[in-house]
């Protein structure tokens, strides 16, 4: 399987990554869905509740620094590095990823290579006027007075940059990503279970105009069955040593 994969890639030009929850797994970071996964333990917090009450918002944020320290521990894995590698050398266009860490930044894909589905958790900004702010900046007032950061500059509400539960898509992104994913030649899936929509509705667009379909994921997929290629094994293993990257 690993040989095809080679040929796939080696025979492409134009294209895209689609990663998910496992290829990050691997760099230690975990998971939501899965039985031992994050929302197991803690059930999401709607965008409705953060919004309307202050106890959802302090909740939402105390999650956030006490899950932190494992976010910025987290190095970019081989996968991470034989996607940057790709990309470096012309041969991928982009990664549109669900995942929030930043860590395809940086393995050293360059920013507007990246386009995030889901947000990025590394740093924060006001809902109204779109003002940023860095995470460490916020830690410190929180824990001494255990109320929720609210905005300098218009009083907003302050949340980390990431999509939830009933939060609309970002538009901007949402239009890259069908843009890069009908230009792909080949649209390989990295560690997504397929699952989550509308996200997971681009490879299948991918596939449908035209693109080899790749899934690179230790569990099975809905899409399972229309890809050209999959292989279930370690991501960081298998594009490692397909791209030969360490």
């Amino acid at each position: 399987m690993q040989n095809e994969l080679r040929r796939l890639i080696d025979a492409s030009r134009r294209i895209v990554f689609f990663t998910g929850a496992g290829i990050s797994t691997e760099s230690g970071i975990p998971d939501f869905r899965s039985p031992t996964g994050i929302w197991k333990t803690n059930k999401p917090i709607d965008f409705s509740d953060f919004i309307a009450s202050a106890e959802a918002r302090r909740e939402t944020w105390r999650r956030k620094f006490a899950t932190d320290p494992t976010i910025r521990a987290a190095k970019p894995n081989r996968g991470h590095r034989a996607v940057a590698t790709l990309v470096r050398q012309g041969r991928a266009r982009s990664v549109i990823t669900q995942n929030i860490d930043g860590l395809h930044q940086q393995s050293g894909v360059a920013e507007d290579k990246v386009v995030e589905l889901h947000g990025n958790t590394t740093y924060a900004a006001c809902l109204d006027c779109s003002k940023r702010f860095e995470i460490d900046a916020l830690k410190e007032p929180f824990e001494r007075t255990g109320e929720a950061p609210v905005c300098d500059a218009c009083l907003g509400h302050i949340k980390t940059a990431t999509i939830s539960f009933g939060q609309p898509m970002p538009q901007a992104a949402m239009r890259r990503a069908e843009a890069e994913t009908l230009a792909a030649d080949l649209f390989v899936v990295a560690g997504s279970s397929l699952v989550v929509y509308p996200a997971a509705a681009f490879p299948r667009l991918a596939k449908e105009n035209g693109a080899k379909l790749v899934i690179v994921n230790n569990e099975a997929t809905p899409l399972d069955r229309v890809a050209d290629l999959v292989v279930n094994a370690a991501i960081g293993d298998v594009l490692g040593d397909v791209v030969g990257v360490n």
